[in-house]
């Protein structure tokens, strides 16, 4: 596999369009302010050299509205790109809501990529043109970082949690996917490739794998072998948390305090579950850690969100 290494590829994303004209527009006014003080320095050197004929008798004491320009435009120009800037971030940390999730597990070093219905890839994912995408990363062993240049978005992939990405491609083709964190001796191979596709094509791409259980499925076969519905099920008789509706609900936990179950606090819940207790229950859960591994979480996190209708 080969990358290429453009200093500024063109933006193939709808984000990365608007951080191109942010940057610009940064590069711009520091360019022409640096220009500016340049020129004033230059001019004033040559005005006011040892022997020049400038008139130095009765310098001004105090200009006020020079003191007052030079003080309120930086001021001006800071506000309104900190504005921008942090409007154009949040929206870096909101997915739509019809995003298309895909989880990625990194590791020394590669990058394992799966899709809803299962399928999985290495170092490659194919995605549709024009259709959000939801990253939610996790790694297995050191700290990662999941580059894409082309769409300009860059996140951490740390060992322990997740973190999510999403973007929109707006170009069909082939794009350079780079691990930007030194994650040890071969950290400069662990690089792939974005494949975008057209919908209609993406959509023949994603059927035409080879069979096996989606990840809901396989969820729900773990849920079953490893003793979830044992306690999690209405009908059971250990009280423990209903988890039909679940996800992305608000869960209030014994300390007083409240948190949204996302894919974090479910994957904290299975793996570190006295971590966050929910109120009016024991920790009495038994952790699955060392007994599960990256692609169980994710599975059993899918079949938990599939239960957001209900039983």
């Amino acid at each position: 596999m080969s990358a290429t290494f453009d200093t500024f590829p063109q933006a193939a994303s709808v984000l990365g369009r608007q951080v191109d004209v942010l940057f610009l527009t940064l590069l711009g006014v520091t360019g022409i302010v640096a220009v500016g003080v340049a020129v004033a320095i230059v001019a004033f050197t040559i005005r006011y050299r040892h022997g020049s004929k400038a008139d130095r008798r009765n310098p001004p004491s105090g200009v006020r509205w020079i003191e007052i320009t030079w003080t309120a435009t930086p001021l001006a120009v800071f506000l309104v790109i900190f504005i921008w800037s942090s409007l154009l971030f949040a929206q870096f940390h909101r997915p739509p809501p019809q995003a298309m999730p895909i989880h990625v597990v990194a590791k020394q070093w590669m990058w394992r990529l799966e899709h809803e219905n299962g399928r999985r890839e290495i170092d490659e994912l194919h995605v549709p043109l024009g259709q959000p995408v939801e990253l939610v990363m996790t790694s297995q062993d050191v700290i990662h970082s999941f580059f894409v240049p082309a769409f300009r978005v860059k996140q951490d992939v740390l060992p322990g949690r997740y973190t999510t990405l999403w973007f929109t491609a707006t170009r069909a083709g082939r794009f350079d996917l780079f691990c930007a964190e030194y994650c040890g001796t071969q950290h400069s191979t662990m690089h792939g490739d974005i494949v975008v596709m057209r919908p209609a094509e993406f959509s023949r791409w994603l059927a035409s794998g080879s069979a096996q259980p989606d990840l809901v499925a396989r969820g729900f076969d773990l849920y079953r072998r490893v003793g979830c519905s044992g306690c999690h099920e209405p009908t059971s008789t250990v009280h423990a948390p209903d988890l039909s509706g679940l996800f992305g609900a608000t869960v209030h936990l014994s300390d007083g305090s409240t948190v949204v179950a996302d894919e974090s606090y479910l994957r904290d819940s299975i793996l570190l579950p006295n971590k966050r207790v929910v109120a009016g229950f024991d920790p009495v859960m038994p952790s699955f850690q060392g007994q599960l591994d990256e692609d169980d979480v994710i599975a059993l996190i899918a079949f938990i969100k599939s239960k957001r209708g209900g039983p």
